[in-house]
Order: structure tokens, then sequence, then C-alpha cells
């Protein structure tokens, strides 16, 4: 790749990541109780785990979401992050011997 071609890129991936940002936000429902009650680590954790498979049927289904809004904050997003790198193969991947 050309020194050119770097700063494109470069360019391009800051862009996305300010666009991205800006859909980022606090979430004035963490805490509030729902249907269920308010969603804690391990309900995080699976909704990680199934984020593939809610993903497709949101798509057809408007009352499915990928994300429980009320929820106890950093303990759901962390079991979330974890369950959805499991999920998608992110745990261990990179320690594999390349071979």
């Amino acid at each position: 790749m050309t020194p050119r071609t770097h700063a494109t890129l470069a360019l391009a991936l800051v862009a996305l990541a300010v666009l991205v940002a800006g859909c980022a936000g606090p979430n004035p429902l963490v805490n509030t109780p729902g249907t269920h009650g308010v969603a804690g680590f391990w309900t995080g954790v699976w909704h990680g785990l199934i984020c593939c498979v809610t993903f497709l049927i949101s798509l057809f289904n408007r009352n499915v979401h990928l994300y429980e809004v009320h929820n106890n904050g950093t303990w759901y997003n962390l079991g979330f992050l974890l369950g959805a790198s499991a999920s998608l193969g992110g745990i261990g991947r990179s320690s594999r011997r390349r071979g």
C-alpha cells in the first residue's frame, strides 16, 4: 500500500468512528424497571449470545429489539459485550497459532 492509500484509509476510519460515535448517548431508561424488571449481567450475557438471531428476527418484527434498554448500566453492558464476543467468535481467536 502506498502512503496515500494509508492516509485515505485512516481518514475513512476516523470518519466512520465519528459517525458511529454520534449515535452514542446516555440511556434515560437505565435502572428503570421494564416488563420483566431491570436486566443485569447474566441477562446481558444471554442477549449477547443470541444477538445474531435477535438481529435477524428484528428485521421482520418491530417488537423485537437487539438490546434491552431497561438495564442496570455497566454490568449489563459488560455481559452483553462478553456474550456478543463469544457469539461472534471474538474470544480466544487471536491466541490461536497460525500454521
